[in-house]
């Protein structure tokens, strides 16, 4: 993060011809008032100095002893790390205060009880703000309504999205779907004349950091595209773990302010059926290491047997079961027997929470060779002004570090990235075995290879670039353009091989919304 910062600063000052002082007051005046932690550096930047020497430095930076020295700079050669800006013991101790200060926060008693809800909630995927406890909200991030299809009444229990209508949702709307009341022409409830036996159902993602849609925007550490406006969304993105399920492949639902376009599962369900509006969950978590989904399905997932619609659940941890930061990367994959356990596990839970007539789909995982192909020899966006810093430096910062997304194949050994996919591809074969071999009582089960590759060849076909498939900052995620062509091949495959998963297309679609347009947001 030091390193990261001091850049940014640097080259401000680069590209403005200031001096670094001026850059840091120009960088702190675009940063929202309480994230400007890092502001305090300016005494301690020099421009003859790089990132990795300033950070060392100030001691945010370090190198154990028995370590590579980690950098992602070349190396300086007039200057010991270590022995340089002795004065930076002034600013090392009010910033070593800072950071021990947000981490002790949760020592003084009266905030105890605040942290434990927010580490509860963190860890199980739940909404902070829910007052009903229902597992919907009204706000939109800390895991609110950008995961969750947003709660219309927050005091009652049984109002949330997905749940079969009250009573026909004759006097107000117990699912949220926003169609209540009666038709005074015939005294007809509006959800029994356009929703009865229209197959409603709704989406839930069990997925990773690709499916939360991890995004950092570029114009955060660009200096040529940098401005206030640049950072106007940093409270929300801070507030959603850096990520943007709202514009995601399989629960997106506003428009795109990241690039690329907005298109979406659940997005093409809704407009199959209005009546499935504001029906979807995504269930995921930033971690880079192996995830067993099943213990925390039981905090999590918002789905009565009973009372609720029918459920599409997309099962979509397409890198974590091979992706580590460790040294012997290898050795703490998932293997294809912890893998079988894993899923199987999640599937029982499944079948005794999801209503009949659910479909759960499996996603094979990727093949991440393609991420050192494409970008190992383009400039990240911190190298783009002085073309100093190439994606492959930024990988092997990373996993000196050991804090790489995936030291298997961000790397330039290339029988450690076939080894990588090797197993990637075992462990697709065992989720496809459980989907042709595996039978539950309350949802059918299916198969899909993650269309990394079909999503290459039809972003070619629109005149793109390959590298532009994935996320320009941590070059790891599949960006906002690969979502949403993602989205459409999903589709394709669905309505082919597998249309009873859709459900019917409902033909009150555009009575529903010239009826309900005003109480169709999200």
């Amino acid at each position: 993060g030091c390193v990261l910062v001091v850049s940014v600063i640097e080259q401000l000052a680069q590209w403005h011809n200031s001096t670094v002082k001026a850059a840091v007051e120009r960088l702190c005046d675009y940063i929202p008032g309480k994230y400007q932690i890092m502001c305090h550096m300016s005494r301690c930047i020099d421009k003859e100095m790089n990132a990795d020497v300033v950070c060392h430095s100030l001691r945010l930076c370090k190198q154990d002893p028995g370590q590579p020295l980690c950098h992602l700079y070349s190396p300086p050669k007039l200057y010991p790390l270590c022995e340089l800006m002795h004065p930076s013991a002034f600013i090392f101790l009010p910033l070593q205060k800072s950071f021990m200060g947000f981490s002790s926060v949760c020592a003084f008693p009266l905030l105890a009880n605040l942290c434990e809800k927010i580490k509860f909630v963190l860890r199980n995927k739940l909404p902070f703000e829910d007052f009903d406890g229902d597992k919907f909200s009204t706000f939109p991030t800390l895991r609110g309504y950008h995961w969750r299809g947003r709660d219309c009444n927050d005091k009652n229990t049984t109002v949330y999205p997905g749940r079969r209508p009250d009573n026909w949702d004759a006097k107000s709307d117990s699912n949220c779907n926003g169609i209540w009341g009666v038709d005074p022409k015939d005294g007809i409830p509006y959800e029994e004349k356009f929703c009865k036996g229209a197959d409603s159902r709704g989406v839930v993602l069990l997925g990773d950091s690709a499916g939360a849609h991890f995004h950092i925007p570029p114009e955060w550490m660009t200096v040529t595209q940098m401005s206030a406006k640049s950072f106007a969304n940093l409270p929300m993105a801070f507030s959603d773990e850096f990520d943007w399920p709202q514009f995601s492949e399989i629960t997106g639902f506003l428009n795109s302010t990241i690039g690329g376009w907005t298109d979406s599962l659940y997005l093409r369900l809704r407009k199959r059926n209005r009546c499935n509006h504001r029906d979807l969950q995504n269930i995921s978590q930033n971690v880079y290491f192996p995830i067993n989904i099943a213990p925390y399905l039981s905090f999590s997932l918002a789905r009565n047997q009973l009372l609720d619609n029918p459920a599409i659940v997309i099962y979509a941890t397409i890198g974590n079961d091979v992706c580590n930061g460790e040294r012997d990367t290898l050795a703490q994959m998932t293997t294809p027997k912890e893998m079988l356990s894993n899923v199987v596990q999640a599937l029982r839970y499944l079948d005794t929470h999801l209503p009949n007539g659910s479909h759960v789909i499996l996603t094979g995982l990727v093949d991440g060779r393609f991420l050192w192909d494409n970008l190992h020899d383009r400039y990240h966006p911190l190298g783009q002004l002085n073309k100093d810093v190439m994606y492959s430096q930024v990988y092997s910062f990373l996993d000196c570090l050991q804090v790489s997304p995936c030291s298997g194949w961000l790397t330039p050994n290339e029988t450690l990235r076939n080894l990588t996919s090797e197993r990637a591809l075992q462990l697709s074969n065992v989720l496809k075995e459980i989907a042709r071999s595996e039978k539950f009582a309350n949802f059918d089960i299916f198969y899909m290879d993650f269309p990394l590759r079909q999503t290459a060849e039809e972003w070619r076909k629109m005149g793109g670039e390959p590298w532009q498939l994935i996320e320009p900052v941590d070059g790891f995620h599949p960006s906002q353009i690969a979502a949403a062509l993602g989205t459409g091949i999903t589709w394709q495959k669905a309505l082919h091989e597998w249309p009873q998963v859709l459900g019917k297309e409902n033909p009150f679609n555009d009575q529903i919304e010239a009826i309900f347009k005003d109480q169709g947001g999200h």
